[in-house]
């Protein structure tokens, strides 16, 4: 198995270099290039000045978004998008010291997590420009402790997906091993750690991830038993960003190893959760027909990629970045291949050339914005 995918990986690297990305100096220079472009369009075509929101958005996939330019910004050192985090509707809440977060966040305990995240990394811009940051950090602590609320013992553990305890799913634990993991290397409040530890604790025992080594969606309370639903990309990468955030604070490098279970059987599932070597999820048709991935599920592909960059930033592991450092750039030939329009705002669909079914969305394009930037920081030239 673990020949097959080095394999795998091996051909995509041979393709890499004898097509368009021979030059690897200038092939990450190009992500970075076109995700300005997809940037800007997100911006042009999506965001709503009046209301800080993108139309026919979320609110967890606007805090993703607003998360990705300050990200975009870190990478290239520039201040493009400065105005948007004040002005937005996420980071008017952030400001106001009075905000009722459990109005604002709707009992929604994955969205809140999505939003610490995007805090954070508007803090991390700010902080880099000499800004004041200690709104969006305070904001960010303050949704935090709602959440660590949010734990109990059923199923042996794990925060509920919502305030309405009906479901303990992958992607709320995961994200809770994220924000304990990386609020600890932010605060070194111990509690953090703690709980970080106590979530993987109870994630690896739990039988959410199955044989495979990918993350199923979630328990079945009346068993307490993995579910079977779908096992979706972003599942297996934002758990890979938490253990290698938890590998920062302990050392403890088996974490990486665990991550990378769920990394590889991504790549390795072809036809599953990729396609001609690309991410794809199972809504992820080319041809028109009844089933299309819908606004949440649109920019799971480019959370995955993200995530990937943010596992490789803490891992800070030359061979783990060479490992995937060409799928990667994959991800942004695929896109810029089969999904980008004249306009540079992203369809839905990487791997394969749209027959009709590629969905235009701002969810779409952040997903894509997601992959170039990540592409950008560890594709080929970061070997070179």
């Amino acid at each position: 198995m673990a020949l097959m995918l080095f394999s795998f990986l091996a051909a995509i690297a041979t393709l890499l270099e004898t097509g368009v990305a021979s030059d690897s100096r200038r092939q990450c220079t190009t992500a970075l290039s076109d995700a300005k472009l997809v940037a800007d369009q997100l911006q042009l075509h999506y965001y709503n000045v009046s209301t800080g929101q993108y139309n026919h958005g979320e609110l967890w996939t606007d805090a993703n978004t607003l998360e990705d330019l300050h990200n975009l910004m870190l990478a290239t050192g520039s201040d493009d998008y400065e105005n948007i985090a004040d002005s937005s509707y996420i980071g008017k809440a952030a400001l106001e010291p009075n905000t009722n977060w459990t109005n604002f966040l709707g009992g929604s305990n994955d969205d809140a997590q999505w939003i610490i995240l995007a805090l954070w990394k508007i803090a991390d811009y700010k902080s880099a420009r000499g800004q004041d940051s200690s709104a969006y950090m305070s904001s960010a602590a303050k949704i935090y402790d709602m959440i660590t609320r949010e734990w109990d013992d059923t199923c042996g553990g794990g925060v509920w997906w919502s305030t309405d305890h009906t479901y303990k799913n992958a992607i709320t634990n995961e994200l809770f091993l994220l924000t304990s993991a990386a609020g600890y290397l932010r605060t070194k409040n111990e509690t953090y750690l703690e709980n970080a530890n106590k979530e993987w604790s109870w994630l690896i025992a739990s039988g959410i991830r199955g044989p495979s080594g990918l993350f199923n969606d979630g328990l079945d309370l009346k068993t307490c038993q993995n579910n079977g639903q779908t096992t979706w990309t972003y599942n297996q990468a934002v758990v890979a960003s938490g253990l290698a955030a938890l590998y920062a604070a302990t050392g403890n490098t088996s974490l990486l190893d665990q991550a990378e279970v769920s990394l590889d059987a991504t790549i390795k599932f072809h036809g599953s959760l990729t396609g001609n070597g690309i991410l794809k999820e199972s809504c992820d048709l080319a041809v028109s027909n009844d089933t299309t991935c819908d606004h949440d599920q649109q920019i799971f592909k480019g959370i995955w990629t993200k995530h990937v960059q943010y596992y490789l930033d803490n891992a800070d592991d030359i061979s783990r970045i060479a490992k995937y450092s060409h799928f990667l750039d994959f991800q942004h030939l695929g896109i810029v291949r089969h999904a980008i329009n004249s306009a540079y705002d992203v369809g839905s669909v990487w791997y394969t050339a749209d027959q009709g079914q590629s969905q235009w969305s701002p969810e779409a394009s952040a997903s894509g914005l997601q992959a170039l930037i990540s592409a950008a920081k560890y594709g080929p030239c970061w070997l070179a």
